[in-house]
């Protein structure tokens, strides 16, 4: 969904990539942690926190892809390990999410479920050579979506948050659904 911004992205990234000639590795493996500090504003109820690590965490996320394209350090276990990382922060910062009595556990349950198996479908569509790169809610639209969700509740009430965590539970289940369909219809 947001391809179509990765020229403008490219432009706006490459000068930070050059400047950044570091294992982009490093930079992966920091964002979880920047994830922790997420999961530790919705816990305690700092939602402009947990907007703002998320903005870090995800900015973070292009850093390390620019960085190994730039400096062309890009291989297959960076990607591996991209991929591992950006599942362990969505856990994270759900996990803060419930925590901080934002909704019920087994809403936070599917929350995270419904993330993890969106990027599931993915890979595993890709590993039988199909392509899979569709769905309304990828992780920087659910990221997004959370961002904006936690501003809003910031200042419009708690519960705005929650129907928001709801509505990305279903977003994430129809992007499976989405997923699915389409590499039936390649692989068939």
């Amino acid at each position: 969904m947001l391809q179509s911004l990765r020229p403008l992205l490219t432009k706006i990234l490459n000068p930070i990539a050059r400047n950044l000639n570091i294992n982009p590795n490093i930079v992966t493996v920091i964002s979880p942690f920047v994830a922790v500090l997420a999961a530790y504003g919705f816990a305690n109820h700092y939602l402009l926190l947990g907007c703002f690590a998320i903005l870090f965490s995800g900015f973070l996320d292009v850093v390390d892809g620019a960085v190994a394209r730039y400096h062309n350090r890009a291989s297959k276990f960076g990607a591996f390990l991209d991929s591992t990382m950006d599942r362990f922060a969505d856990a994270i910062i759900y996990i803060g999410i419930i925590f901080g009595g934002y909704c019920d556990w087994f809403v936070g349950i599917l929350a995270i479920h419904s993330a993890i198996t969106v990027s599931y479908v993915r890979a595993r569509a890709e590993s039988q050579g199909a392509e899979c790169n569709i769905g309304i809610a990828e992780r920087a639209v659910r990221m997004i979506i959370l961002m904006v969700g936690a501003i809003i509740g910031h200042y419009a009430g708690d519960v705005y948050f929650t129907y928001i965590i709801y509505i990305l539970v279903v977003l994430s289940y129809f992007t499976v659904a989405q997923r699915v369909v389409y590499v039936w219809r390649q692989l068939k």
